[in-house]
C-alpha cells in the first residue's frame, strides 16, 4: 500500500490520536469533544506541530477552537451566495463561476487536511451544506459551454483521488478543444507530500497542447519541509508549476519576520508566492481575521526592498464578485467605521466588515 494512502487511512482525528502526537491543553480538548465540526490531519503534518506549545500556527490550523463558535463578521450559507450569484444560468453544483472563461470545478468534499480557516466551511468542514459533485455533469456542461478556457479542479482537495481519476479528469478535459489549460488546487505538497509519486507524476507530465498547473496553500515557514521541497522538484521535473496562495492569520503569519521568512523560503523550494488571501467573510473565522490593512502592509514593510520581487504575492480577498486586490488604491472605494466598499476590475462593488486592531 502507497504511503499517502496509509497516511489517509491513519489520519490524525480523534482525540486519542491527537494525544500521540502532542500534549492537547483542556480547551482543545473542549473543543474537539464539544464542536459538531470535521477535523484532522494527516500524521505527517501532526509530526509538525509543537508538542508542548497550543499558539504552534501548526496546530492552531488543524484542531477545532471554542472561538469557532463566535460569529461577527461571518454571513451564513456565505458559500451558496458565492457560488450560486443572481443569474439565468444554470449549473451544477460541480461549477463554480464567477468569471467569462474560467471555472472553478469540485469534484470532491474530502481534504487530507481541514483547515479551520477554510473558505468552503460551510462544505467541507462543517458539512452544513449538501451539495452535488457529479463528475460527468461537470464535463458535459463544459464542452456546451465553449468560452471556457480555463479550468480549475478544486474541492475538497482533488489530489486525494486515485491516480486513475486524476487521470480521466485530465484527459476528459484535454479533450475539449476550447480548454487551454488545467489548475488544480490540493494542499498535498504541503500536508501529504508523498501524494507525489511516479503513478501521479506520469499522469501528470509530458509535453501536451492542454498544461497542468499547480497552486498549493502554505501559511507558515515552519511547513516548509524536505520533503515538501522534494515534492515540488518532483512535480517541477514532470513540467507541472506551482504556485502558493497562502491565507493571512491573525497570529498565524501576520508578523513582518514570519511573511518574509515564509515568501523567501517558498522561494528557495521553487514554489512561485501568487496570492495572499484575506479571510472570507465565512462563519466561525473571526478569530483568524486581521484588519483589511495588514496584508498591505506587511508586503510594504516584509518584501519590498527586503527581498526579491519574485517573493512579493498579490494582496486579494475572494467575492462572490470574484477576486479583488486589497491594496490601497482603485480598488477600495470607501471605507467607514463598519465596512469597506471595494470595486472589481469591472467596474461592481461590495462590501466587506471593517475589522478593528
Amino acid at each position: 500500500m502507497a504511503e499517502w494512502v496509509k497516511q489517509l487511512q491513519n489520519s490524525v482525528n480523534t482525540l486519542e490520536r491527537l494525544k500521540a502526537f502532542i500534549n492537547v491543553t483542556a480547551e482543545e480538548e473542549k473543543a474537539i469533544t464539544v464542536l459538531d465540526t470535521k477535523w484532522g490531519t494527516t500524521p505527517y503534518f501532526a509530526t509538525l506541530m509543537d508538542p508542548d506549545d497550543s499558539d504552534c500556527p501548526i496546530r492552531k490550523q488543524v484542531i477545532p477552537s471554542m472561538r469557532e463558535t463566535e460569529n461577527r463578521h461571518g454571513i451564513p450559507n456565505y458559500l451558496v451566495r458565492k457560488e450560486n450569484r443572481d443569474t439565468d444560468e444554470i449549473r451544477p453544483d460541480s461549477i463554480a463561476r464567477q468569471y467569462h472563461d474560467r471555472i472553478a470545478f469540485t469534484v470532491t468534499d474530502m481534504c487530507a487536511n481541514y483547515c479551520r480557516h477554510c473558505f468552503r466551511k460551510e462544505l467541507v468542514v462543517d458539512r452544513n451544506l449538501k451539495l452535488r459533485f457529479d463528475v460527468e455533469e461537470g464535463l458535459q456542461w463544459i464542452r456546451g459551454h465553449r468560452e471556457i478556457r480555463d479550468i480549475l479542479i478544486t474541492g475538497g482537495d482533488p489530489f486525494i483521488l486515485s491516480d486513475d481519476r486524476i487521470e480521466y479528469l485530465i484527459q476528459k478535459l484535454r479533450e475539449i478543444g476550447h480548454v487551454e489549460m488545467i489548475r488544480f488546487g490540493t494542499r498535498t505538497p504541503i500536508v501529504l507530500p508523498h501524494r507525489i509519486t511516479d503513478g501521479l507524476k506520469k499522469v501528470l507530465s509530458g509535453y501536451q497542447r492542454v498544461p497542468v498547473w499547480v497552486n498549493t496553500q502554505c501559511n507558515h515557514p515552519k511547513e516548509i519541509t524536505e520533503k515538501t521541497a522534494r515534492a515540488v522538484y518532483d512535480l517541477l521535473s514532470c513540467g507541472v508549476n506551482v504556485s502558493n496562495q497562502a491565507v493571512l492569520l491573525k497570529g498565524i503569519n501576520d508578523d513582518v519576520d514570519t511573511f518574509r521568512q515564509l515568501h523567501q523560503k517558498l522561494l528557495a523550494i521553487r514554489i512561485r508566492p501568487y496570492y495572499v488571501f484575506y479571510c472570507e467573510p465565512v462563519p466561525g473565522i473571526d478569530h483568524f481575521r486581521t484588519s483589511v490593512e495588514k496584508g498591505a502592509e506587511l508586503i510594504r514593510d516584509a518584501l519590498r526592498g527586503h527581498t526579491t520581487g519574485l517573493a512579493q504575492p498579490m494582496y486579494m480577498i475572494d467575492t462572490h464578485i470574484g477576486k479583488i486586490p486589497l491594496m490601497p488604491d482603485y480598488y477600495i472605494v470607501e471605507k467607514t467605521q463598519k465596512e469597506y466598499k471595494l470595486r472589481n476590475y469591472q467596474g461592481f462593488c461590495t462590501s466587506i466588515p471593517n475589522i478593528p486592531e
